[in-house]
């Protein structure tokens, strides 16, 4: 068979349907959409719709989610890396990492970085540089004397069975009594601010009381005289008014005398 023979089997493609185009197709008039109608006009979305109710989409519940910043890794397996040794691709002795894995035509390209899975032998020591790696896979290049350099510890995988370590993991409980911790700490140095500046403000207060306590002494020696002439006239004053009203004093004497007689 040539180039020029090849063709798919008979029935696998079908030629487009012309909707549309005379009544002798039978697919001329409205197009096979009938007659009217919401589903014969353009623009109409109504899959999904129930008639009102609550639609099947809505009433199951949903779960999971789909992270938005996930990694796409290059699976790179033992057999192709053995075919890659066999072909002359790679050569023991030298590191490859995922530059030089992609240059040397083992990988197409490197995403976010480069995966070793899978399991079996290796005819020659490699030593890679990669992202990630299980357990198979390592045994297997370190059975043939190579080496595997992993730069990104998050990406290696368990074997099956093996739990994974959280003795570093903190727990909520945990998160919630440093959280605790802190907000006391923090209550206690905002408590003890205030006192410092009430203090101070106590002892400039302080400060000032003295000191408009003594600036008037000094200033009193000077207004003694006037205080003590004013006290004179009003002595001399309460004196003389005394003395003129003890004749009203004897005029009433008088009177009751008059009266016993």
């Amino acid at each position: 068979m040539r180039l020029n023979e090849l063709r798919d089997n008979i029935g696998a493609t079908k030629n487009r349907l012309r909707v549309g185009r005379g009544v002798g197709s039978g697919k001329g008039k409205t197009a096979g959409r009938g007659v009217k109608g919401q589903k014969s006009r353009s623009g109409v979305s109504i899959n999904g719709f129930e008639g009102g109710q609550m639609p099947i989409y809505m009433r199951l519940p949903k779960r999971g989610f789909n992270k938005p910043n996930r990694k796409s890794w290059t699976e790179l397996s033992i057999a192709n890396l053995q075919k890659a040794i066999e072909s002359g691709k790679i050569e023991s002795g030298i590191k490859y990492d995922e530059t030089s894995l992609v240059s040397a035509g083992v990988i197409r390209r490197a995403k976010n970085g480069v995966r070793l899975i899978g399991s079996g032998k290796l005819s020659e020591a490699i030593n890679l540089v990669v992202s990630g790696a299980t357990s198979g896979a390592l045994k297997s290049v370190e059975s043939a004397k190579g080496s595997v350099l992993i730069i990104d510890g998050s990406t290696t995988y368990r074997a099956k069975g093996v739990k994974a370590d959280k003795s570093e993991k903190v727990s909520k409980v945990d998160k919630k009594t440093a959280a605790k911790l802190l907000k006391e700490k923090s209550g206690a140095a905002a408590k003890k601010a205030p006192v410092k500046v009430e203090t101070a403000a106590k002892k400039a207060s302080v400060k000032a009381e003295t000191a408009a306590k003594k600036a008037p002494a000094k200033k009193a020696p000077a207004k003694k005289a006037p205080a003590k002439k004013a006290s004179v006239k009003a002595e001399t004053a309460a004196k003389k008014a005394p003395a003129k009203k003890a004749p009203a004093k004897k005029a009433q004497v008088k009177k009751a005398a008059e009266k016993k007689d």
